[in-house]
């Protein structure tokens, strides 16, 4: 597991994929995150480089780690965000919503 203020620092250096359903990705996501829904990802994994780290992130951690266990199974080095994007908000991170980059919201 990855924490937040990790995750900040080292963003550069991984793919932060967001699998959390529409109406929570368009309340609010951590800029830079790829969007890949829970149910999409085993038909998108070709978007995702397998030499560079995977960390996944839902609103708690809990789907995102599924999909982290399923990312690490098929050969990606993954991690989830502990916590998930509520844990990434109450350390005084940022979330913006994705169709106008203005101040989002935990949904």
């Amino acid at each position: 597991m990855m924490e937040p203020n990790q995750l900040q620092q080292q963003q550069d250096r991984v793919q932060l994929v967001d699998v959390r359903e529409p109406s929570e990705w368009y309340a609010g996501r951590i800029p830079g995150a790829r969007w890949i829904p829970m149910g999409e990802l085993s038909g998108r994994l070709d978007e995702l480089e397998r030499e560079r780290p995977v960390v996944t992130v839902c609103r708690s951690g809990h789907r995102s780690g599924q999909m982290a266990d399923y990312l690490t199974e098929r050969g990606y080095r993954a991690e989830n965000l502990d916590g998930g994007v509520t844990a990434w908000t109450e350390q005084g991170l940022p979330l913006r919503r994705p169709h106008d980059e203005k101040p989002g919201e935990v949904a």
